[in-house]
């Protein structure tokens, strides 16, 4: 659960700088469309002025005068007569010699618009609209985001404070003076020195403890894990899937200071989940039904042993009046989950003690005084418990019969790795062959048949005469 929140929380800030670049993005096309149009008016007001510039004659004047007999009139100029007049506008048909005498110099003549360049200077004229504003609500995705982010860093830091402070609590309460740690180890914490610290913080939910310095074991190594309280998914899934606080104990037994022993303790149906995938529990170990002719565990218990007068050896009349009992379970062992006896552990210490609790509340350590109180006492237990000869016979025979196996196994597995090493060594031969050409394949034939052949011949003795 505690898989890092890193990769989400990269995700969700990448989304929002995306979001944030898009947005930016928009703004500058629609700025860019508001000032559309201001070259093409540019371009018109240069042309209305280069058409200034150019020298203009006077227009022709709109009546003239002629005489009242137009027969008289001469044959030239009869076409000044019928000559139509001339629009304003138009310098198609100008000529400067005809007349005189009029001014050089007016006003230019106005040039007509078209409709396409009135629309023009409409548009040009008419000011550029302000852009609009956005209101909070087209920002939604970038606060949603800052928004999962900011609960993404609260969560984080409180959750972190939340499982120091319980780990700590625990500490406190059972590795300090006068706790029970301290009374039965000589060491405790994770370094040599006196100021070594008792806990060593593997991650933000992971916890270890270690002490050492008690006969029949090497020592005792503790792990607190707890709840990914700093990891926002997780804590969401623990809300619909409750989880428990965890410490497990793992006490490392000295390999002469544990006889055959192979026991586990748990409510009925960790038990059986427990039988079935721990390697030693499925092969030496049995269901054990409760015994008629004395007390026994309270009934949500199981127990999961190689040997009766085991179970019954290690289940004293002491630990049930104090932890196991029907009524002390009810008060005191509702943190309890398993313990688990093993001198076949699969693992790389073979003879083995673990504890598993559950945490209470930091305000509450108290409550698990007692189970904390079994650690020690049942190293002492172990370490001087010795079986009978008569239920010595059959953990015995089990174990020859589970070391003839193994020593099957490793014989088969080094019958595998030589003919592996034959078939690659062969192989290898074959491909060199089939690299050689067709002469020194035919000289390597006929070695290999003179070979056989004085192999074949019968040996003769000869023997020299007197």
């Amino acid at each position: 659960m505690a898989k890092q929140p890193s990769s989400v929380f990269y995700l969700i800030a990448l989304l929002s700088i995306f979001s944030l670049l898009l947005h930016h993005i928009s703004l500058s096309a629609t700025a860019d469309s508001h000032f559309e149009g201001f070259d093409a008016d540019d371009e018109i007001e240069l042309s209305d002025d280069s058409l200034s510039d150019i020298p203009r004659r006077s227009p022709p004047p709109t009546t003239l005068s002629t005489s009242s007999d137009p027969v008289s009139s001469p044959p030239a100029d009869s076409d000044l007569t019928t000559k139509p007049s001339v629009s304003p506008s138009s310098f198609d048909f100008w000529d400067e010699d005809e007349f005189e005498g009029f001014p050089i110099e007016i006003s230019p003549p106005e040039v007509s618009k078209t409709p396409a360049n009135d629309s023009e200077n409409v548009t040009a004229s008419a000011p550029a609209p302000a852009p609009e504003k956005k209101s909070i609500g087209s920002y939604t995705v970038e606060v949603t985001c800052i928004l999962i982010l900011i609960i993404f860093a609260i969560n984080y830091f409180t959750g972190k404070k939340e499982n120091e402070t319980l780990a700590l609590a625990w500490a406190a309460k059972f590795a300090t003076n006068e706790s029970i740690f301290e009374k039965n180890f000589s060491l405790l914490g994770v370094g040599e020195g006196e100021d070594s610290p008792l806990l060593l913080k593997e991650g933000q939910n992971v916890f270890k403890f270690y002490a050492s310095g008690r006969r029949f074991c090497q020592g005792v190594l503790g792990t607190m894990e707890l709840k990914s309280r700093h990891d926002l998914m997780a804590r969401l899934f623990n809300m619909i899937v409750p989880c428990k606080d965890e410490i497990t104990f793992e006490v490392y037994m000295n390999d002469d200071a544990m006889d055959h022993v192979v026991f586990a303790l748990a409510k009925k149906k960790v038990v059986k989940v427990m039988q079935k995938e721990v390697r030693d529990l499925q092969r030496f170990g049995s269901l054990m039904a409760v015994p008629g002719n004395r007390k026994w565990v309270a009934d949500e218990l199981g127990v999961v042993t190689e040997s009766k007068e085991v179970a019954g050896d290690l289940i004293t009349d002491a630990i049930l009046d104090q932890v196991f009992g029907e009524k002390a379970f009810e008060k005191f062992g509702k943190f309890f989950i398993s313990m688990h006896f093993s001198d076949q552990h699969p693992s790389s210490h073979r003879r083995v003690l673990i504890f598993k609790f559950a945490l209470p509340a930091a305000d509450r350590m108290a409550d698990m005084t007692r189970l904390v109180a079994l650690i020690p006492y049942y190293i002492d237990l172990i370490g001087r418990y010795k079986l009978s000869s008569q239920a010595r016979s059959k953990p015995e025979a089990a174990r020859a019969k589970l070391a003839q196996e193994v020593y099957k196994e490793l014989q088969y597995a080094r019958q595998e790795a030589i003919q592996r090493k034959k078939s690659e060594k062969k192989k290898m031969m074959e491909d060199a062959e089939s690299k050689l050409n067709a002469e020194a394949l035919r000289k390597k034939e006929a070695k290999e048949r003179a070979r056989q052949l004085k192999k074949a011949m019968p040996k003769i003795k000869m023997s020299r005469g007197a």
